[in-house]
C-alpha cells in the first residue's frame, strides 16, 4: 500500500481549494492513502476528493480530541504534538505532495526532504539552499501528473527497499 501525504493551508483561495480536491481524487483512484493534518483548508478538501472516489483518508491532528478534524476524514489520528505532528505526517508517507502553502507547510516540505522523501509541489514554495543549490522539489503541473509521480516514485523506491532487504 502507498500513503501519500498532502500538505498545505488550512485557509485558502478556491482555485487551491479545488485542486487540493482533484488531489485526493487521483490519490483514491490509484489506490494510495492520503494522509494529512486533518483540518481545513486544502487537508479536508484532499480528504474531499478521497471520500467521493472511496478512498481512505488519515488525518494526523495536532490536539488531543478527534472532533478537531474535519468531517471528510476516515480516520482521526489525534497526536497531542501541536505543529510536532508535521513530523509524523512526514514520516508516515511514502512521498509528499505540497499544495500551495505557508510556513507549516513549508516546514512540512523541509522534515519530508530531512526524512529522504520525495516532495512533489503544486503551486508551492520554492527555495534555493545556502550554497545555492535548489530544494529538490519535484514540479507537478496537475493533480493527475501529481499522483502519478508521487505512486511511481513510491512503487520504485518500495520495490529497492524489498531488493535491498532480501539481498537480490
Amino acid at each position: 500500500m502507498i500513503y501519500i501525504g498532502v500538505v498545505g493551508s488550512a485557509s485558502c483561495d478556491p482555485e487551491t481549494l479545488n485542486l487540493a480536491e482533484a488531489v485526493g481524487e487521483e490519490i483514491a483512484g490509484a489506490g494510495a492513502v492520503l494522509i494529512c493534518g486533518g483540518r481545513g483548508g486544502v487537508m479536508e478538501a484532499a480528504a474531499r476528493g478521497a471520500r467521493k472516489r472511496g478512498g481512505v483518508s488519515i488525518g494526523i491532528l495536532p490536539g488531543t480530541a478527534r472532533s478537531e478534524g474535519n468531517g471528510e476524514l476516515t480516520y482521526a489520528l489525534p497526536s497531542g504534538l501541536g505543529n510536532a505532528r508535521n513530523a509524523v505526517i512526514a514520516c508516515a508517507s511514502d512521498v509528499v505532495i505540497a499544495i500551495s502553502g505557508g510556513y507549516g507547510t513549508l516546514s512540512e516540505i523541509g522534515l519530508a526532504l530531512k526524512m529522504n522523501k520525495p516532495v512533489i509541489g503544486l503551486q508551492t514554495w520554492r527555495a534555493v539552499s545556502p550554497q545555492g543549490d535548489n530544494i529538490p522539489l519535484i514540479p507537478a503541473q496537475n493533480a493527475g501528473e501529481a499522483v502519478r509521480l508521487a505512486v511511481n516514485i513510491a512503487a520504485r523506491r518500495m520495490k529497492n527497499e524489498q531488493s535491498t532487504r532480501h539481498g537480490d
